[in-house]
């Protein structure tokens, strides 16, 4: 890739139909700005953006985007509203706890702008979808928060031969990009560029183990809009082939320039995302064959009185939050150095358990190699435990 500086894309969108007056005084603000004008506000109406997720960068993106006046706004959704989702995703409200997080979505859109059409696709994406669903799109902006569906969204991208925006969001910090395989001026990149292969499972908590500052979704999320508006409109210098990454405490933004990689494979079809992206490692699913118990069971032989050592894997954080009765915290981290391994009991069963039972598996696997043989792990973690055993405990 050369190395000249970043260059103003052509338009991606052809201009719509004249505005009506309603939306010339909608958008005066827009139009009275040399670079956007009339022309690159027709640019936005007649544009069709999706948007993956209706969560905690989906929920400014698409109240963003609704208000730029973006004519057709996809948004892919299957979840439900969740009570823990209203720290950030603000484009729901407490009224809408329970339902479909794609119906909320599109109510708030058409509270912000009745002149958007909403098209819903409540269905999860997968590699026998998301390629026929991308090219009835002009642009994707993905925030999605797991690696599967990061490299799903980039490959069908590129087969669809469209741009996308990115961004990720993790505890006070935030990346965002553009990636564009086909793009016209010869700097074609995506996502495997920047990062070629998955991190490890277990290795990058996702925001729902790790936690994310809900404002943060915002700092992100305005900047995929303003990415994708400059993208329609063709003003401006875009992020393709840089990555801003965004520092909450520090307050810093900096950018670091991506690189094709010359050893990149063609993305020639999709694969099976979740094997490619190990949400459990081998070792950690070997490990949970016949080694695994569910929160009744393991309720069930506590209250029978049998000597269970029942140990915690998650972060002192989480444990102030909620934990099993009678249970020993001991960080994943710790046990799989080896630090903490003298610390587990050799003269009881144990049964490991973390949030929802990936974690609590790759500490299994690491026990039993140092020996722990009649050790388990807690088929769905604590989350399990609170909706089967104690409904009255909280789940985060």
């Amino acid at each position: 890739m050369p190395d000249a500086p970043n260059t103003t894309l052509p338009p991606l969108v052809e201009p719509a139909a004249e505005l009506s007056r309603e939306e010339v005084e909608r958008y005066s603000r827009h139009l009275i700005i040399p670079d956007v004008g009339t022309v690159g506000q027709r640019r936005l109406k007649n544009a069709k953006v999706l948007v993956i997720g209706a969560g905690g960068l989906g929920s400014p993106a698409l109240m963003y985007l609704a208000a730029a006046g973006v004519g057709t706004l996809g948004i892919v959704e299957f979840d439900e509203v969740d009570t823990s989702n209203l720290q950030r995703q603000i484009i729901h409200g407490s009224s809408d706890v329970g339902r479909p997080k794609a119906e909320s979505a599109r109510d708030s859109i058409r509270e912000i702008n009745e002149f958007v059409d909403v098209r819903l696709h409540e269905f999860r994406l997968e590699p026998d979808n998301a390629v026929e669903l991308f090219e009835q799109y002009d642009l994707i902006l993905d925030g999605t928060d797991n690696f599967a569906t990061r490299y799903l969204v980039n490959d069908a991208a590129v087969l669809a031969h469209k741009p996308y925006v990115w961004g990720s969001i993790f505890r006070f910090e935030g990346q965002a990009s553009v990636f564009w395989e086909d793009a016209p001026d010869g700097r074609g990149l995506n996502y495997r560029d920047l990062y070629p292969e998955a991190p490890p499972p277990g290795m990058v908590p996702s925001c729902a183990e790790g936690g994310v500052l809900g404002v943060l979704c915002a700092s992100i999320g305005s900047i995929m809009v303003t990415e994708a508006v400059k993208l329609i409109t063709g003003i401006g210098e875009t992020l393709l082939g840089r990555l801003m990454v965004y520092d909450a405490l520090e307050m810093s933004y900096r950018t670091i320039r991506i690189r094709r990689d010359p050893e990149r494979e063609p993305i020639t079809g999709l694969i099976d995302y979740d094997a490619f992206c190990g949400v459990v490692s081998e070792e950690g699913t070997e490990a949970a064959i016949g080694s695994t118990i569910t929160a009744t069971e393991l309720s069930e032989m506590l209250s029978s009185g049998r000597d269970i050592a029942v140990v915690d894997v998650r972060e002192p954080v989480e444990w102030d939050i909620v934990r099993i009765p009678g249970a020993t915290l001991v960080p994943k981290d710790r046990i799989l150095s080896g630090d903490a391994l003298a610390e587990l009991p050799q003269d009881r069963p144990i049964t490991f358990y973390c949030k929802t039972g990936i974690r609590s598996a790759e500490v299994l696997a690491a026990a039993k190699k140092a020996g722990f043989s009649d050790a388990t792990h807690l088929q769905g973690g604590v989350v399990a435990w609170a909706k089967q055993v104690d409904p009255a405990l909280p789940v985060y």
